[in-house]
């Protein structure tokens, strides 16, 4: 998927995303962010899109949010403004294969439903794992492809459709597991169907 793709599909997205992906992606939103109210430090969110996620972060996280869409960003500028969410820091337009910030700085970097919609998401997970310390958690809820049955077969007619419906359905979770510093700490799948997967990486104490 190609960076102007991105950029025209989440300008088309973002008026509706809140009532339509953002609707069908919000049980893996829970799940991320009670996990990451576990552990209060210093979060980045990957893909913060328009929002949805930061009123329900708890007050001793401090929250980044990045997104490569302008669009996306201004509606979650417009969430922390009206609900006054001081633990916000930062909403900043970033592409996220080169993410600004220092190697080591956060204690906690989420990536929700992002990770198949971005162009060259390796390099993506690179970034990821770089500016995530050592002994952090990198925490991803993402639809990965199925292996089998009629909705495995319903990815493979709209894969061609990636740069159209702004998304890879047939995204394969080998993509975001081959960082030598991130080990897989848990994995399950999220409902409805199992549709979702959600992933919690471990940075070595040694990266």
């Amino acid at each position: 998927m190609d960076i102007k793709a991105v950029q025209t599909s989440y300008a088309r997205w973002a008026p509706v995303y809140d009532r339509t992906f953002g609707a069908v992606t919000n049980v893996g939103r829970q799940h991320a962010v009670e996990y990451i109210n576990r552990r209060p430090g210093k979060v980045l969110e990957v893909g913060v899109g328009t929002g949805l996620s930061l009123e329900h972060y708890g007050a001793e996280t401090q929250v980044t949010g990045i997104d490569f869409s302008e669009d996306m960003l201004e509606k979650a500028r417009d969430k922390v403004q009206a609900m006054s969410l001081k633990h916000i820091k930062a909403l900043v337009q970033m592409d996220a294969r080169t993410i600004e910030f220092p190697d080591n700085h956060f204690d906690t970097v989420a990536a929700m439903h992002v990770l198949s919609v971005v162009p060259e998401p390796e390099k993506v997970m690179a970034e990821i794992a770089r500016v995530c310390k050592p002994g952090g958690r990198v925490v991803i809820t993402n639809h990965f492809q199925l292996k089998r049955g009629l909705l495995a077969s319903m990815e493979r007619i709209f894969a061609p459709l990636a740069n159209t419906i702004g998304w890879h359905s047939d995204f394969e979770i080998e993509t975001v597991l081959q960082e030598d510093m991130l080990a897989v700490e848990e994995q399950r799948p999220l409902p409805p169907l199992g549709m979702m997967t959600f992933l919690v990486l471990r940075k070595s104490e040694g990266a």
